[in-house]
């Protein structure tokens, strides 16, 4: 059975903390396109589209001075999420694994029960650069995760990323940096995308 994770200091900061790199390098070139991630290109105006999204919701909140001000990188941390989502997807339908829409019902409602209702979570997510319209997608992508880690376990799943991240042959658009599947780190995020695999406890 998967564990539930309803705190959204796990399931949701998890989230940013999962983009792999962007460094500073070019890749080839797509006119039109943020990125190509296998046959899936994401085009410069869904990007936008999706950070004007976010930055509407900001400015709309009691704390949106503040937030915009925290959110300098927001089209490149975007477009990482973006591409990862993509990644996820790829290797939750290549090894079985969906999230049906009841779980995500039932997902989002934990999280909100414990995390003071649907306005902070909203809120909270905001400061992830998230919008309450693309809730939904990230909580997606963190069950699929969870979903391969009660699977094949944590060391696994990270391989299972990697080789689909490379299968993929996601190209970046050089105006957002270039993609590192193999580091699997996010500048300036401080955490790797891939989770350090459980260490035994020894026997006291």
């Amino acid at each position: 059975m998967i564990r539930r994770r309803t705190a959204l200091s796990v399931s949701a900061v998890a989230l940013l903390a999962a983009a792999p790199a962007l460094t500073a390098c070019g890749s080839a070139s797509h006119p039109g396109a943020a990125a190509v991630v296998g046959k899936d290109r994401i085009t410069v105006t869904q990007l936008q589209s999706q950070v004007s999204d976010v930055r509407d919701a900001q400015r709309s909140s009691p704390q949106g001075q503040q937030l915009l001000a925290n959110s300098a990188r927001l089209g490149q941390d975007t477009l990482i999420r973006l591409i990862q989502y993509r990644i996820v997807a790829r290797a939750g339908a290549d090894n079985g694994i969906d999230v049906s829409r009841r779980e995500l019902q039932e997902q989002r409602a934990a999280v909100e029960r414990a995390n003071g209702g649907a306005d902070a979570v909203r809120n909270r997510f905001l400061t992830l650069g998230i919008a309450p319209d693309q809730i939904d997608q990230a909580l997606t992508m963190d069950l699929t995760r969870a979903k391969l880690d009660a699977k094949f376990g944590t060391a696994r799943t990270n391989d299972i990323l990697m080789r689909t991240s490379d299968a993929m042959r996601v190209d970046v658009n050089p105006r957002y940096g270039v993609w590192d599947a193999k580091r699997g780190t996010a500048q300036p995020l401080r955490e790797p995308w891939l989770r350090p695999e459980p260490q035994a406890v020894p026997p006291a």
